[in-house]
């Protein structure tokens, strides 16, 4: 298990710059590719107080709780830490609902295509697989 959550270190990285979703006004004139990488850098553009709070859902707690995870794994932190952690898996997995939110109400706005794309999926698998861990990790203690 601790390679597996070690693991996670590299396919989240991956996950943020990997294409969420497909979004055209019209598809005919083709599909744009969103990633959480370029969608934070619109935000940051036009709202940076709600760019600083997805970026701490996004990027920064499952990062921070995979970490935190990893050092539980190899005894440099406490077990106590654990509930910390699961409250960082928390607000990652609010990520993936905002974004899959995203998905329903634009496909809902008429002339708006929005296809989910593969690295949704594989941002929702690091984060499934972190809030898992977590679990074991708990049940271990």
């Amino acid at each position: 298990m601790k390679y597996l959550n070690l693991s996670l270190l590299i396919l989240f990285p991956v996950a943020w710059f990997a294409p969420l979703l497909r979004a055209a006004v019209l598809p005919i004139f083709g599909m744009r590719e969103i990633s959480v990488v370029t969608g934070l850098q619109s935000l940051w553009a036009s709202d940076a107080a709600l760019a600083l709070l997805v970026t701490t859902f996004a990027i920064f707690a499952p990062f921070a709780k995979t970490l935190g995870l990893a050092l539980i794994h190899f005894g440099y932190l406490s077990r106590a830490a654990l509930p910390w952690l699961a409250w960082f898996g928390k607000l990652a997995m609010a990520e993936v609902f905002l974004i899959a939110l995203y998905i329903v109400i634009a496909k809902g706005a008429g002339h708006v295509t929005v296809q989910p794309a593969w690295g949704l999926y594989l941002f929702t698998f690091c984060v499934l697989a972190g809030v898992v861990m977590s679990w074991i990790s708990a049940k271990k203690a």
